[in-house]
C-alpha cells in the first residue's frame, strides 16, 4: 500500500497516521529480518516511537503486519507466475516458480513463517500464492508432467517446510526441492 493512502471505511487515513503505519511496516522489517516472523510487536512498536495500540489500530495484529512486510516479495513470485505462464514446457514452469519461492523464503527471514500463518488463517495474502501457484500446477497437471492427486497447498508446504529447514542456505534448498520435485515428477528426471 506503499504508493496510495490506506483508506477506512471510504475515508483517507490522516498524513500523520499513515506516516506512522509506513513507519511500522519499515520498523518491522528490519526487527523480523533481525529476530524473524516472531519478533515482539511491542519491540516493533517501540523502535517505530508508537505504541502497542497504533500497531494493533493499522494492522490488528502479527499476520497483518507480516503480509504488509513482505508484500513486494508476494507481488513479485505472483507476477513470476504470471509470466511462467508463457513457458512451453509446464513442469519447468513450475519447478522455475518452485524455486522462485524458496529463494524469496530463504533470502527473507520470516518469510516462511509468515506465509504459514496466513496460510492458517486463509489471508488475501495466501489466497493470491495459492492462485498464481495452483495456475501452473494445472497446466502441468493438463500436460501429464505431475499426478492429478497433487494439490498446489501441498507444494506449498514442501516450499515452506524446505525453507524453514534449510534457513539461510540456498544450495541446500534447492537440493532438496530437486529431490521433491523428482518425487512429485519422477518420468521428468
Amino acid at each position: 500500500m506503499g504508493d496510495h493512502p490506506t483508506y477506512v471505511k471510504d475515508v483517507p487515513m490522516r498524513a500523520d497516521a499513515q506516516r506512522n503505519r509506513d513507519r511500522l511496516v519499515a520498523v518491522a522489517a528490519e526487527v523480523v529480518s533481525e529476530q524473524g516472523a516472531d519478533a515482539s510487536l511491542e519491540e516493533i512498536a517501540r523502535r517505530a516511537g508508537v505504541g502497542s495500540a497504533t500497531l494493533h489500530r493499522h494492522f490488528g495484529g502479527r499476520i497483518r503486519l507480516l503480509e504488509e512486510v513482505f508484500r513486494s516479495s508476494v507481488d513479485e513470485v505472483c507476477a513470476q507466475a504470471t509470466e511462467l505462464l508463457d513457458e512451453p514446457d509446464s513442469l519447468q514452469a513450475l519447478t522455475n516458480w518452485l524455486r522462485a519461492m524458496v529463494r524469496h523464503a530463504t533470502s527473507s527471514r520470516g518469510l516462511a513463517t509468515a506465509l504459514v500463518m496466513s496460510g492458517d488463517c486463509g489471508s488475501d495474502t495466501h489466497a493470491r500464492v495459492i492462485s498464481a501457484g495452483r495456475k501452473l500446477l494445472e497446466r502441468a497437471q493438463e500436460a501429464g508432467a505431475v499426478p492429478a492427486e497433487v494439490r498446489i497447498e501441498d507444494l506449498l508446504k514442501l516450499v515452506n517446510g524446505i525453507s524453514l529447514a534449510s534457513a539461510e542456505d540456498t544450495a541446500q534448498a534447492d537440493r532438496l526441492l530437486t529431490l521433491a520435485i523428482r518425487g512429485i515428477a519422477p518420468a521428468s528426471y
